[in-house]
């Protein structure tokens, strides 16, 4: 066993030599977590930072959903139309459904989301942003005031 370091400390003597050990990422840099308790899972977090997986993807499926659900508002409120939003309610219910025949994970309660509620808080969330958007003043465009509309149709009898 003696002569089996010898040869590993005359490898890293002649790496050292040959400059394989200069300008190594993190040289000069303390070691990250040095100083803290141990924790167990320090691997996992730290696949999760330098892969840059977000952590709500280790959450059990319950959770998930009711952090979507709560994240709902902010979902929609970029959306063009009622549809739009309807059709991404029923998307994640849908989801909340599935989850509820065929539960996984821990017990949390979890209910479907009602769409005409989303409707609604969508609906007023776009009424203030018009009415901020309507008091500054607009100038008009020019096909606007000539009076021009590119998609009229004639009346054809």
């Amino acid at each position: 066993m003696h002569s089996w370091e010898a040869s590993v400390e005359a490898q890293i003597r002649s790496a050292q030599e040959r400059g394989e050990f200069d300008n190594l990422p993190g040289a000069g840099k303390p070691i990250p977590g040095r100083g803290l308790p141990y924790d167990e899972s320090w691997w996992i977090k730290s696949f999760l930072e330098r892969e840059q997986v977000p952590g709500d993807l280790l959450l059990p499926t319950p959770l998930l959903l009711r952090r979507r659900i709560e994240r709902l508002p902010d979902e929609v409120r970029d959306l063009p139309t009622e549809q739009a939003v309807r059709a991404c309610v029923a998307e994640l219910n849908a989801q909340v459904m599935a989850w509820l025949r065929n539960p996984s994970g821990p017990r949390v309660a979890v209910r479907p989301v009602n769409a005409d509620t989303v409707v609604a808080r969508w609906r007023a969330d776009r009424s203030t942003t018009t009415a901020s958007a309507s008091s500054a003043p607009a100038t008009p465009s020019r096909a606007h005031r000539r009076g021009w509309f590119p998609f009229r149709r004639r009346r054809t009898v």
